[in-house]
């Protein structure tokens, strides 16, 4: 395969006892170590905008041989270890807490600390195995938000869930924010510039043992809606994602604290967000567990309708479906208690059992 980069995309999923079975067969190879197998693969050889792509069946793939692909095989089939003290045997709920007045979706409905509060205690009630607490809204067309604002919008809030039952999460883009937050309680730091945006944010990141979520975005939320451009949206985040991930190595995070996050709406057109989720099962590839967060962003309105966001609810969960089928491991919800349901009975359906 000469010197060529790859990327490898599982397909033909297979789930429960069936998948299982056929990997015990060796007809497939487990999908990231979980309860989802594939029984063949998508081999991508280049770069963006120059690549081939070939078919191979799971036990092909086993036999060819070459190092690249044993060790990318590695890293696709490989269990997850557990993130920040979560398991990640069947998707977990990430809630969304927006401590905020401008927030596309819920903007001004939890901007007090009370409020919040309260907020963030339901969402781990409805079954939320994360709190994302965010001071700072990062919606196409969004202003930068001043470093004391912020921290006074979502440090008390994270300080106010002391004995929650859920991990604590701050969404932020500023090194102090996350530092204060960690003091607070806050075991994960959610960055959308994958800790870009603050050249002190790697170094606070390993200095205060924080996991954290790199999510791809191109340009700044202000801006990143105008004619976003790309030659092959998944291979380029995927690059992106992947030498993060390296940053965030060489700055002493381990692999095991780190998740990617394909950034569904953050510089990409509707084309690029369903090109994302289409492929997202290529992001396993990375080694690291796959968040996705899709929820009630515009491309479902147009796709299906839903002008105002708390309309795309029904979508968001189909999203989110699609996300798991594909062995994303966390989601990124506004509604835990829905999305759970439809979780559920989707895995109950495909599984034929409830548990």
């Amino acid at each position: 395969m000469a010197d060529a980069k790859l990327y490898l995309r599982p397909i033909g999923l297979l789930y429960g006892a069936t998948a299982e079975a056929a990997v015990a067969d060796g007809l497939a190879l487990p999908l990231a170590g979980g309860g989802i197998a594939f029984a063949a693969a998508e081999l991508i050889e280049g770069s963006p905008g120059n690549t081939r792509t070939r078919l191979f069946t799971a036990r092909a793939l086993a036999d060819v041989g070459d190092a690249d692909l044993t060790s990318l095989l590695g890293r696709v089939t490989g269990k997850r270890a557990p993130f920040a003290g979560l398991t990640l045997d069947r998707p977990a709920l990430m809630g969304i807490v927006n401590v905020t007045p401008d927030s596309f979706s819920d903007g001004g409905l939890y901007d007090t600390k009370e409020e919040a509060i309260a907020h963030a205690a339901e969402l781990a009630g409805a079954g939320a195995a994360i709190v994302d607490i965010g001071g700072e809204s990062t919606r196409p067309g969004s202003d930068e938000v001043d470093e004391a604002d912020e921290l006074a919008r979502v440090v008390p809030v994270i300080a106010g869930l002391k004995g929650l039952h859920a991990v604590i999460s701050v969404d932020t883009r500023k090194a102090a924010i996350a530092r204060e937050a960690a003091k607070a309680g806050a075991r994960i730091l959610n960055d959308v510039s994958a800790l870009t945006y603050d050249p002190k944010s790697l170094p606070v990141a390993a200095e205060t043992a924080l996991s954290v979520v790199l999510m791809h975005a191109q340009g700044e939320p202000k801006t990143m809606h105008v004619n976003p451009t790309y030659t092959d949206v998944v291979l380029e985040v995927y690059d992106y994602l992947e030498s993060r991930i390296e940053a965030a190595g060489r700055a002493g995070i381990d692999r095991a604290r780190i998740a990617a996050d394909p950034g569904v709406g953050f510089g990409k057109t509707m084309a690029h967000t369903l090109a994302l989720l289409a492929n997202l099962s290529l992001f396993h590839g990375l080694g690291v567990p796959l968040l996705v967060g899709a929820s009630r962003k515009r491309f479902i309105q147009g796709i299906a309708g839903g002008e105002h966001p708390s309309s795309r609810e029904p979508g968001s969960q189909a999203v989110a479906i699609a996300a798991a089928a594909q062995g994303a491991q966390i989601l990124r919800v506004h509604d835990v208690a829905g999305s759970r349901q439809a979780l559920a009975a989707w895995r109950a359906s495909v599984l034929g059992t409830e548990n």
